[in-house]
């Protein structure tokens, strides 16, 4: 199956573009809604971060350090480099006894403005606690040093990253064909889309037992923190506001995005095949109210779909819209 067009830009009567893609919505015995084609394989990137969390619990790690579920969120987090994440990854680093050159993610400036501001104006280079990333790499930190692993915990060889493949291939529920390098130099392994979806369905409806138990830790501590895992006008947090606390939600580079809905025991799972965040971000909300997570008149809605597209004067030039056939 081809990818379906699954959101459009119209500029007065004509479509002027559009972006195709594959989605599904998921429960624990599979896809139970697809556009696209759900067997399609893809990169989660920093969607899967909560499935590399998991053996950060799993292992007692989380619990021998102490985490909080504010630390847990960010362990999940592609976070926009703002003073809150920077100063929140700094201090955990310190409670381990470790600092900023231990992280292996690199350095970026900061998505958030006035941190980015900040360190113009002063005319300072970011940290690699700036790095969207840093927060997951924290946790590989406090696992690698419960696992007593060496120093480069990032190489696909390491007992860190040989655990996150272990959860990563038993949540999905396949063998992975194999991994890229992510841009914060861990490696990120592909799956279907389907199993993605699954994934997302099964932090959903977790069970009792101890990867239950993990999951479940995860999903509350997003959901009780979007600020961390996102950040300040990211969609990731403003859409996880909206819901009200009913979904976790979270994006990836090249246009993926998951969503985890427990009340409704679903997994939402998407990619948008030319990379563009605009149609994923308008995407994933019209499932959300196609699912009911969204209330169909929400205000948050219309920011992302139907997005108006304006003008230097601030005109409304046109719209980015559900196609046809993509609920929205």
């Amino acid at each position: 199956m081809n990818a379906a067009t699954l959101i459009e830009l119209w500029r007065g009567n004509l479509r002027e573009s559009h972006h195709t893609g594959h989605a599904v919505i998921c429960d624990r015995r599979g896809v139970i809604e697809a556009w696209g084609n759900p067997g399609t394989t893809i990169f989660p990137r920093s969607s899967c971060k909560m499935i590399q969390a998991l053996p950060l619990i799993e292992s007692g790690a989380a619990d021998a350090a102490g985490l909080s579920d504010r630390q847990l969120a960010l362990a999940c987090a592609s976070h926009s480099g703002a003073r809150i994440h920077v100063k929140a990854v700094q201090d955990w680093l310190a409670g381990l006894g470790l600092g900023d050159d231990d992280l292996r993610c690199g350095s970026h400036m900061p998505q958030d403005r006035d941190e980015n501001r900040r360190l113009i104006c002063a005319d300072e280079p970011p940290c690699q606690c700036h790095n969207n990333c840093s927060g997951k790499h924290t946790g590989f930190l406090t696992l690698n040093r419960h696992l007593r692993g060496g120093p480069d915990y990032e190489k696909v060889d390491h007992p860190v990253q040989q655990a996150v493949r272990t959860a990563f291939e038993e949540v999905t529920g396949q063998t992975s064909p194999g991994y890229g390098i992510d841009g914060c130099s861990a490696p990120n392994w592909a799956c279907s889309l389907e199993g993605l979806g699954r994934a997302m369905a099964a932090f959903a409806t977790p069970g009792t037992d101890r990867r239950g138990q993990a999951m479940r830790r995860l999903v509350d501590a997003m959901r009780a923190h979007p600020e961390m895992v996102a950040g300040e006008g990211r969609a990731c947090t403003t859409l996880m506001r909206a819901c009200g606390g009913a979904a976790a939600l979270k994006t990836g580079a090249e246009a993926v995005f998951v969503a985890i809905l427990p009340a409704q025991g679903l997994g939402i799972a998407l990619k948008i095949t030319d990379g563009a965040t605009r149609a994923s971000e308008a995407a994933i909300t019209a499932l959300l109210r196609h699912v009911g997570a969204l209330a169909a008149d929400d205000p948050v809605i219309a920011r992302f779909l139907p997005q108006p597209v304006r003008n230097w004067r601030g005109i409304a030039t046109g719209d980015l819209r559900c196609a046809p056939g993509f609920p929205g």
